[in-house]
């Protein structure tokens, strides 16, 4: 057989995607199929984004500076300075192919073959794939279900830092367990980098999808957060454009937006009519995230009250983004989620799940445990929580009494 890169045996398969094979087979079969397995919202894209993502008939559709184009810059950084209060400049904007590149980009400009990321565990799965494929390694920070996933005291992540430590990766709101982390913590965590001479890579995806009164933070108002800050960002949830690919990197650290900007010069330039789509709805962004922030939060009130009323489930109640973790009375969760599609089905339907140990790095972790993205309306949600309800009763490897 051909050699295979070291890269590509370490590669780690999506827990998002990796089951859906099943899922087109299920579909064939005739099942219906309640996706909560991806974070893919039901929410129309607003149609001020879908107008603009478009040329008249006769034009080019170009390259877009390496960069991005200067407007969406300039919109981007005027949605920092007036939505946040933060003093964020054009200069200070890299548009990336969304907020994956973005990822990507920050790894490769900070990190050297073998050098290693902090970041909690649970955690989005991709991280583990651009570390590897910039040839570092995630150090993952255990939290626990039982405690809500809050950030670990100062004291561990100064323990686990080493001569090898380039940086902290935060996701806040937390993908996949919708923690929303402290202030306080934070900023110990902007001041352990300080001190220890770390990048702080700050995942703000879903920055705005916060619940319970809370509001919107962004690392970079953290006091001397600028000094180690990298933000990610992107279109893709606040306005449910993922197809858009539109994303960015935000940050004062020139060094860091310069290497950056060499890797996106090797790429061309990122999508032109999904910055030409982000133009127009950044100057209505309000009027469209409100109403939809507000409709998340009936959402997971819907999806917790079900979860609940399942007998051995746990779930701590998620402040933010459109993910929970919860702990299933299963054996095992990869066999859960798949026997769901292969041997599961009532009237005619069945869910999709993301099982959890495809979200940590520790052998062994999560391995009764799901992330469920709440990315459907009310009622099918609350259906899709029946039939998560009867396949716990019946599935034959449950641990429940």
């Amino acid at each position: 057989m051909p050699f295979l890169s070291r890269r590509a045996q370490l590669a780690p398969a999506s827990p998002i995607r990796k089951l859906e094979p099943l899922a087109r087979q299920a579909a064939e079969r005739g099942l219906h199929i309640y996706h909560l397995n991806i974070g893919q919202p039901d929410v129309p894209t607003p149609a001020a984004f879908l107008r603009a993502a478009t040329l008249p008939e006769g034009q080019v559709l170009a390259y877009s500076p390496s960069v991005g184009l200067y407007g969406f810059r300039r919109a981007l950084a005027a949605h920092y300075s007036g939505s946040l209060g933060l003093p964020v400049t054009e200069e200070d904007v890299l548009v990336t192919t969304g907020g994956s590149e973005a990822l990507l980009f920050a790894i490769l400009s900070i990190c050297d073959p073998g050098d290693e990321i902090i970041t909690p565990e649970p955690f989005y799965p991709n991280y583990r794939m651009f570390a590897v494929m910039a040839g570092a390694e995630v150090r993952p920070l255990r939290t626990r279900i039982e405690e809500g996933f809050r950030l670990p005291p100062p004291a561990v992540f100064a323990e686990a830092v080493t001569p090898r430590t380039r940086a902290v990766l935060l996701c806040n709101p937390s993908n996949p367990t919708g923690a929303v982390y402290d202030p306080e913590a934070l900023r110990a965590v902007v001041d352990l980098c300080r001190q220890r001479g770390l990048y702080l890579i700050a995942d703000e995806v879903y920055r705005e999808f916060i619940y319970g009164g809370l509001r919107p933070q962004s690392i970079l108002a953290i006091p001397g957060a600028t000094d180690v800050a990298i933000v990610v960002d992107s279109l893709s949830k606040r306005f449910s454009a993922c197809g858009a690919r539109v994303g960015c990197l935000v940050s004062r650290l020139r060094p860091v937006l310069e290497a950056a900007t060499r890797f996106a010069m090797s790429r061309l330039s990122p999508p032109t009519l999904g910055q030409l789509g982000g133009m127009a709805v950044l100057q209505e962004a309000e009027a469209f995230i409100e109403p939809m922030i507000a409709d998340f939060e009936r959402r997971r009130n819907v999806l917790l009250e079900e979860l609940r009323r399942l007998p051995g489930v746990l779930c701590p109640e998620p402040q933010g983004a459109f993910y929970l973790m919860a702990r299933l009375p299963v054996d095992s969760s990869e066999r859960f989620c798949q026997w769901l599609l292969t041997d599961f089905s009532l009237d005619g339907e069945t869910v999709m799940l993301a099982p959890g140990p495809g979200f940590y790095a520790t052998a062994g972790a999560g391995h009764d445990e799901v992330r469920i993205a709440y990315v459907l309306a009310e009622a099918p949600l609350r259906r899709a929580m029946h039939l998560l309800g009867h396949a716990l009763g019946t599935y034959p490897g449950g641990t429940r009494g």
